[in-house]
């Protein structure tokens, strides 16, 4: 039997798969390999912060420091590089902060029993300003490691390339996968999400998890920021404006319940990949503004969302 709680996934893949064929009808080229890995080349840093926000939004939480927290990474990142540190230095340095920036609210969430929506709202607001501690202009990035990162194409058979980055990107997608489905972690999220007194009830780490939830989310920002310092080659106060509600779009649109308990990896991966297509059908059509991209994803988000809710009182419906 098909689980219903199957049917946003397999919405969102046929919704990819309908866009691709529609652009590829309509527009000549747009059926490529290369296109389809440009889509994964101009999406990398945002596949690494969805893949943390899915966990999230699965236990039932959201986070909405996540694009603060790539530009914060960006303006360290580019401040200690051009003040002679060492790569091997700052990316871990960097991956720490946001790990750890990623624990604190985590455990002002759970031990002060406060809102995810509060907390993170100021972890927002905390990590842009401290951006403009640093400075209020850009900083530009020349050193070598970094230059070399964002110009290396690594060749694919047939004369496609991608990005290092999009290396990057891919083992953090196959890294949340396992994680998701195969290891203790991912299911005290699932449950965590399902139900936080069930969990509490069943012994599970109810805390521990939560905690660990946002330190993961943390994490994935801060790769997201060096992914995305390597896109642009600098750091700037002003960069991934609203990057936490373009991931969030992709959570939901991949399948992942605002409510938690159930969400998909993979169908965030797609959710990524349908914004993507969705520029590059507007790149293609030539005529369109670039607006026209949040206009689409507008409408899939309401679509979605009321698919979730219809799914969701069948499934109370025939619980009574």
């Amino acid at each position: 039997m098909f689980k219903r709680q199957y049917i946003p996934i397999v919405v969102t893949i046929g919704l990819f798969i309908l866009m691709v064929a529609v652009g590829s009808f309509r527009y000549t080229g747009f059926f490529s390999t290369q296109v389809f890995l440009n889509l994964l080349i101009d999406n990398a840093f945002l596949f690494i912060a969805a893949v943390g926000m899915t966990f999230v939004i699965v236990s039932g939480g959201i986070d909405l420091s996540v694009g603060s927290m790539i530009a914060l990474v960006t303006m360290v990142s580019a401040s200690l590089v051009q003040a002679g540190w060492s790569p091997a230095i700052v990316i871990p340095l960097v991956l720490m902060m946001g790990s750890l920036f990623g624990t604190a609210m985590g455990a002002i969430i759970h031990y002060f029993k406060i809102q995810p929506f509060i907390v993170t709202l100021a972890g927002m607001f905390l990590a842009r300003g401290l951006c403009y501690v640093i400075s209020i202009n850009t900083i530009t990035i020349d050193n070598p490691f970094y230059t070399s990162m964002a110009q290396t194409k690594v060749t694919l058979p047939g004369g496609n390339f991608i990005s290092i980055s999009v290396i990057i990107a891919l083992l953090i997608v196959f890294l949340a996968f396992y994680m998701a489905h195969y290891t203790r972690f991912g299911r005290n999220t699932y449950a965590l999400g399902g139900s936080e007194q069930s969990s509490l009830l069943m012994g599970l780490p109810v805390g521990r998890t939560q905690i660990m939830v946002y330190t993961f989310s943390g994490f994935c920002s801060a790769m997201a920021g060096v992914v995305f310092t390597f896109y642009m080659l600098s750091g700037y106060g002003l960069h991934a404006m609203g990057m936490e509600l373009d991931a969030i779009a992709a959570v939901v649109i991949g399948g992942t319940l605002l409510t938690g308990g159930v969400g998909y990896v993979v169908g965030t991966f797609f959710g990524v990949m349908i914004q993507g297509i969705i520029q590059t059908i507007i790149s293609f059509e030539g005529t369109l503004s670039s607006w026209w991209t949040k206009i689409v994803i507008g409408l899939l988000l309401f679509l979605f969302i009321v698919l979730q809710k219809v799914l969701s009182e069948r499934r109370w419906v025939q619980r009574g």
